[in-house]
């Protein structure tokens, strides 16, 4: 979920973070109790008030280290058992979650406030490794004033983009490297099970393009995006529409991704990171996150924007699968993405 110039999840944030937002690793590491560095994904939003107020309240200096998207996120603390970038971990979801779990990079915490609601969404298995704090359904997001200017029916469900008319028109991500990428994948198998790689390659050969990551297909490819690119076809999330009008999302076959936050094992502020995964528990945080980052909160009985119901539908289904059965099966599916998909 995350990267940018000025993404569509930061055009309603109220502040942009500016603690400290550092793509640089070698200072990464708190130096004394009075700070805690949390590890991030590029698009991690918060409103500048919060993290006043985190840093008012505790103490501590929070330090904002952005590290790519999720899959990069997740690599960097799968790479550093022991030894990582920071003291806490946001971002990582469930499409990369058994990864640093499986490493041995987390540090086991329980928060007091999960049982608040984000202890529903804990991985199975390991419910003391990673906290979950927001939730938002990956899906096929459509420009409908490119549509309607160029007298073309939009699309009603992913089995259209492998017709002719949509030709060239669809802008994917690279899975091995984007969790939205690898979110579109999980629900092509979920759908089309071991037909999956046929899809693929009749999208590649109807001209879909493949980019590294969601900041450049959303905010540089896509036509409604900042950068009004020419395709009108992207893979973002069913919330991205409420921060972009004249767009909607195709909520036939959509992913269920779930961001986490975690304390990094051989952190130097163990205590300043717990308090971090507690503070984006908080009912004014996780109130904050429909608008910072157009995502839901996990959190019961927190308050969403008004225009949500009308403009981010929550799908009535979706494809789920556990982190677990993802690893299991990820080489082989990303085997057959590779051998299928030419761009």
């Amino acid at each position: 979920m995350k990267f940018r110039a000025q993404t569509v999840r930061r055009a309603l944030a109220l502040a942009v973070v500016a603690v400290v937002a550092s793509t640089s690793f070698a200072c990464a590491s708190s130096d004394s109790a009075e700070e805690v560095n949390l590890l991030t994904h590029d698009s991690f939003e918060l409103p500048q008030r919060l993290v006043d107020k985190f840093q008012d309240e505790t103490g501590l200096k929070l330090n904002i280290v952005r590290s790519g998207d999720a899959g990069q996120l997740s690599s960097v603390v799968s790479l550093t058992p022991g030894s990582p970038k920071g003291d806490a971990v946001f971002g990582i979801d469930n499409t990369f979650a058994a990864r640093p779990i499986d490493a041995g990079a987390l540090e086991p915490y329980t928060s007091p406030l999960a049982k608040g609601g984000a202890a529903e969404y804990a991985i199975e298995g390991h419910p003391d490794q990673l906290t979950a704090v927001d939730r938002g359904d990956v899906c096929v997001n459509v420009d409908d004033a490119w549509f309607d200017s160029n007298g073309v029916a939009a699309p009603t469900s992913i089995d259209d983009l492998t017709k002719p008319e949509y030709r060239d028109l669809t802008v994917l991500m690279d899975p091995a490297t984007s969790s939205p990428g690898m979110s579109f994948l999980l629900s092509t198998v979920g759908r089309y099970g071991k037909k999956a790689p046929d899809y693929w390659r009749q999208l590649s050969g109807n001209g879909a393009q493949i980019v590294a990551g969601w900041e450049i297909a959303y905010n540089q490819i896509f036509s409604a995006g900042e950068g009004h690119g020419d395709k009108p076809i992207v893979v973002s999330y069913a919330s991205s529409p409420a921060a972009t009008p004249g767009t909607h999302a195709v909520l036939d076959s959509c992913f269920a991704q779930v961001e986490y936050v975690g304390v990094l094992k051989g952190a130097r502020n163990v205590a300043g990171a717990k308090k971090v995964v507690d503070f984006l528990l908080s009912p004014e945080v996780q109130a904050a996150l429909p608008t910072a980052m157009y995502v839901y909160p996990v959190q019961k009985d927190v308050r969403l924007p008004a225009d949500w119901r009308q403009r981010a539908p929550t799908p009535a289904w979706t494809v789920r699968m556990t982190p677990d059965y993802i690893n299991k099966n990820r080489e082989e599916w990303l085997t057959q993405w590779r051998e299928t998909v030419k761009n």
